[in-house]
Parts: structure tokens; sequence; C-alpha cells
């Protein structure tokens, strides 16, 4: 059974599970927590262990201030686990959360880790997609007349769409408001926090980093992981939202890889 809670820095968290070790799911950008369900039902039945899913800092119901860098998130994330008993903690994090995952791993913000499951991760970004990404940083939020269109804008800029049901409580987790006035949850200044190498901020991971991505994610392919970590592979079957797309080889990863 999870419960929820509000961490002291503003994220809105959710857990489950029992035991010592400990598993911190990170979503990617545009995302929020419930990407995570289909893997946390494996996890539940598979799992001695506790699991944590938060939503990161502009994005659900957490906090919507800045700055959004990967630092401010990894420091996020470092409080988060800080006072949490043992010191047998995974993170793993998706795309833009696997990134947050590496940063926290250095270990600058004080807990030290076990490990670092990062997929789906895009490794290389060129100058035109870096601008992009700043350029729907300094939009304001844009607002929806209807839910129905404010939920097809979600599950589009988190990867879910023609994956997740737009009648799904993991669709309505990503919009808010009221009639004539709907918005999906997230500050799209968080787009801003694009720019610093990732291929840098993967290799600062003090915690043992490992990579993997789906064999059809069209955002990093083999090579890129593998200039990094060796040992990276690939999901059969899936695409970028692996951990929607095959939970179990995604689960399987993140608690059984070493």
């Amino acid at each position: 059974m999870a419960d929820e809670f509000m961490s002291s820095r503003g994220l809105s968290v959710s857990r489950g599970g029992g035991g010592e070790p400990l598993v911190v799911l990170l979503h990617g950008l545009g995302a929020n927590r419930a990407v995570w369900q289909r893997m946390i039902a494996v996890a539940d039945k598979h799992w001695p262990g506790r699991w944590m899913a938060p939503d990161l800092r502009g994005h659900g119901r957490s906090l919507c201030e800045g700055p959004y860098g990967y630092a401010m998130h990894a420091a996020d994330i470092a409080e988060l686990i800080r006072d949490e008993p043992g010191d047998n903690v995974t993170l793993a994090g998706h795309s833009f959360g696997g990134v947050v995952a590496a940063m926290t791993g250095t270990g600058w913000f004080g807990p030290q880790v076990k490990d670092v499951a990062a997929f789906g991760v895009k490794i290389a970004w060129t100058p035109d997609e870096e601008a992009k990404a700043h350029e729907l940083a300094q939009r304001p939020a844009r607002v929806f007349a209807t839910r129905a269109e404010a939920i097809d804008r979600f599950l589009k800029s988190s990867g879910l769409f023609g994956l997740a049901d737009a009648a799904s409580d993991t669709a309505a987790s990503g919009v808010a408001g009221s009639e004539g006035h709907w918005q999906v949850a997230m500050d799209p200044r968080c787009f801003g926090a694009v720019g610093p190498s990732i291929e840098r901020i993967l290799r600062l991971s003090v915690a043992p980093l490992r990579l993997a991505a789906g064999a059809g994610d069209p955002m990093v392919t083999l090579a890129q992981m593998r200039a990094i970590d060796q040992a990276a592979w690939t999901f059969t079957g899936a695409a970028h939202n692996a951990h929607w797309e095959t939970p179990e080889l995604v689960w399987d990863f993140i608690v059984n890889r070493t």
C-alpha cells in the first residue's frame, strides 16, 4: 500500500514497500511520478525493500519554484534520502531523471548512494535542440479551454501519448485547473535546465553508474551509452518510455544488474 507525503523541500512523494533496500524513482522532463505506475506494480510483487517516487521540482504536485538546474534537483533528492534508514539506496532515473540521479550520485549534496541506474538518457544535444528547450522555458504556461485538451498535451509532453489511456488516473495526474482554465502540471521554466554536457554529468557520478535504453529509443544510441558504461544494454520491445512499455525488464535492470 502506497502513501504520500510532502518533503521539507516541497516535493510531493509516493512511497511503499518495506525493508532496508530503497529504490528512488526519478521521472523525466515533462512527466511526473505517475509514469512509474506499471513498474511499481512489478515492484510490489517482487521487491523485498522500499521504493519512493517524487514529482520533481516544477512538476506534478511539487513546488513550482526555481531554479530548475540539475544541481537543484539533486539537492532536493539528497534531502529526500538523507534521513532514510540504511545505506542500500539505488537511484533510478528515466531520461532527465537519469541525469538528476547521476548528479545526486556525485555525493556533492550529502548522502552517498549504492548505485545509479539511468535509462533513456539523451546524451547528445544539438545546438538547435538546446535553443528550442530554452525557448520553451521562456514561454508562459499554456492555458487550455478543456481538460481533455490539457490531458492531450500532457500525454504528448510526457511521452505517454498512445501508451496511457486519456481517461486514466495517470493522465489526470498531469493536469490542473478548472473549467475554461486548464494547464499541464509543469512549470515551463523547467526546460531551462538543458545545456550542460550530459556526458560530463554522467561521468561525475561517484556511485557506480549503469546505463540502458529501449532498443528503439530515438534519443540515444547504444554506442553513446557504451562510451560511458561499457556494459550498457537495451530493452527489447521498448522505445523511449521503457518503464511503461516493458516494466519487468526495466525493474530487473534497476535491481539485479551489477
